[in-house]
């Protein structure tokens, strides 16, 4: 079975759950990676430490 340059195919993009998952995390303001979270819960963290108010 030979493989076309350039093309993939994603059974995860082809039934919509790529496009789900960013539609949630965007209404619900929290990442859905694994990358995001950390970044959103150290950032978290950092603010709370320095006394800042977190924004909207």
């Amino acid at each position: 079975m030979s493989r076309v340059r350039g093309l993939s195919f994603s059974l995860k993009r082809a039934l919509g759950i790529s496009g789900l998952k960013t539609k949630i995390a965007r209404k619900t303001r929290i990442p859905t990676t694994k990358g995001g979270m950390e970044r959103k819960i150290g950032r978290g963290i950092l603010n709370l430490l320095k006394g800042k108010k977190h924004r909207r």
